[in-house]
């Protein structure tokens, strides 16, 4: 990297005094702006969460709870053993299969991305052509039914392993790589599959981070393949289990309604913030540790000079 005396590259312009200090006056606060924006509706379901059903209901979510209660959360926790067995459910399924998503993703990103493979094209093109046009739910349905995935925790891994998308953002991102490296390896005698494994993955953290996270957010947001494969509530997600505790906790207050009872004792809506915090916590706690990946891989190879 060639800099001058003042430590500027060349062809790069440095922000005057004047100009630096109106797009801190002008920046700064849009930027705060905009993150209170982004963190004031989870504040508001954070404390929505612990205000009673009665006072919602009358005064709608507030920043402060009027009638502060834990009964959304007592709700939720009545039946400690299946949320904790869900939990590990959820954990182990999103471990597993993002482990394993993100390894056959990066192998198929990295096959259609070199030069001498004959067929690259033709595969990009097939996995591309998925995207636009499926085979439907009932024959997709069938062969993971034939394949023996009911009732089994498979059901909840394996059809989601491969992700064209990822594939595609892969295949992009190892564009960047310089191909001379992988040319070099081979002269000196390296194998297709040490080459990945010694070389681009380490050079590939950032794409790596990225796919990583949309993988786990997909994994723990999962609760469609357990509704149609799993039968056994041992096996429950940690999402399906939720959205059935809502579902029954909606059933009661019907027929109470019908009967002509009032059900404020099932905190619906609070139960639905506070579903919110126990189902989004593990996530947020985890996307700082990866965010800087995550937005350079987004970012790199989109411009080069």
């Amino acid at each position: 990297m060639v800099t001058n005396a003042a430590g500027i590259r060349p062809g790069k312009k440095r922000l005057s005094r004047p100009d630096e200090a109106a797009f801190r006056a002008i920046g700064y606060p849009v930027l705060i702006i905009f993150a209170l924006l982004c963190v004031l509706p989870f504040i508001l379901v954070i404390c929505s969460s612990f205000d009673s059903e009665h006072a919602i209901a009358n005064y709608g979510f507030s920043f402060i709870p009027r009638e502060p209660t834990l009964d959304s959360y007592r709700q939720i926790f009545a039946n400690g053993t299946s949320i904790l067995r869900a939990y590990g459910i959820t954990i182990f399924i999103t471990a597993v299969g993002t482990s394993l998503s993100t390894f056959i993703n990066m192998m198929t990103g990295y096959v259609l991305m070199r030069r001498d493979f004959r067929w690259r094209n033709g595969f990009s093109f097939y996995f591309f052509f998925t995207t636009l046009f499926s085979g439907g739910l009932m024959p997709w349905y069938m062969v993971c039914t034939a394949l023996g995935f009911s009732d089994s925790i498979l059901a909840l891994i394996v059809p989601s392993l491969v992700s064209v998308w990822n594939i595609i953002l892969v295949k992009g991102f190892m564009g960047s790589i310089p191909y001379e490296i992988t040319e070099s390896a081979k002269i000196d005698g390296a194998g297709d599959f040490k080459i990945f494994i010694a070389l681009i993955w380490p050079l590939s953290t950032p794409v790596i981070a990225t796919i990583s996270l949309f993988t786990a957010l997909g994994f723990w947001n999962s609760w469609y393949n357990t509704m149609l494969f799993i039968n056994d509530p041992k096996l429950y997600s940690l999402q399906y289990l939720l959205y059935k505790l809502i579902n029954d906790a909606q059933a009661m207050r019907t027929l109470a309604e019908e009967s002509g009872e009032m059900m404020d004792s099932v905190p619906i809506e609070a139960m639905k913030m506070a579903l919110t915090v126990v189902v989004t916590g593990p996530i947020l706690l985890l996307y700082p540790f990866v965010q800087r990946y995550f937005i350079k891989g987004l970012t790199i190879g989109s411009v080069k000079g």
